[in-house]
């Protein structure tokens, strides 16, 4: 299984191990919101972890937990999985951080790192994210990221804002970042700021 790191994050792929840490980011209705609408219990991680395992062994891909690697303390969690985990689908990216990290950059950074690993690693030809139609913060990642917005549609039982980019695309925005401060570099990571970072149900 394969971790990703940033200037300020390790990703680590789901485990048993992060029971406790995700559960206290979500049991807050905040990051819940736009997500399933309600706290989870501690058995609704749990349950989330067993099907998160179950797709890193048939996919090789699927939900990180993210680490403050200053702090050592789980502050998120995102994922490169498929849109309706259906393997015929596009890539879909997410992510979900504890409230007391957001508007630090960290979904932007996290994100930034997920999309070259589907880019780079996976060769995935597109990858799309959706989000409840008012999530504005969650929106603002997407775009920040180069994604496009392409309506709305209907995804995990919910009428969703979908935003994609195809890999040409991803490059692109990619080669225009050169030699502009990157918010998951040393040198840009104190000046970013994102909004609440979340986005709806693909647990």
């Amino acid at each position: 299984m394969t971790s990703l790191t940033t200037a300020r994050l390790r990703l680590e792929p789901m485990t048993d191990a992060h029971l406790h840490g995700l559960f206290e980011m979500n049991r807050d209705l905040d990051v819940m919101r736009y997500i399933t609408g309600k706290p989870d219990t501690l058995e609704d991680t749990q349950a989330m972890i067993d099907r998160v395992k179950a797709r890193w062994a048939e996919w090789g891909y699927s939900w990180w937990t993210f680490f403050e690697i200053e702090t050592g303390e789980i502050v998120g969690a995102g994922c490169i999985q498929h849109l309706g985990r259906d393997a015929a689908n596009p890539h879909e990216i997410g992510w979900r951080l504890r409230r007391d990290r957001w508007n630090r950059g960290y979904g932007s950074e996290a994100a930034r790192r997920m999309a070259s690993f589907a880019f780079d690693d996976l060769h995935a030809p597109q990858l799309v994210a959706v989000c409840d139609p008012a999530n504005e913060a969650s929106a603002h990642v997407m775009t920040k990221l180069g994604m496009r917005y392409r309506g709305l549609e209907r995804w995990y039982d919910s009428e969703v804002a979908v935003y994609g980019m195809t890999a040409g695309e991803w490059r692109a925005a990619q080669a225009a970042r050169t030699g502009r401060a990157d918010p998951a570099s040393p040198a840009g990571a104190a000046g970013a700021a994102d909004g609440a970072d979340q986005r709806p149900p693909t647990k």
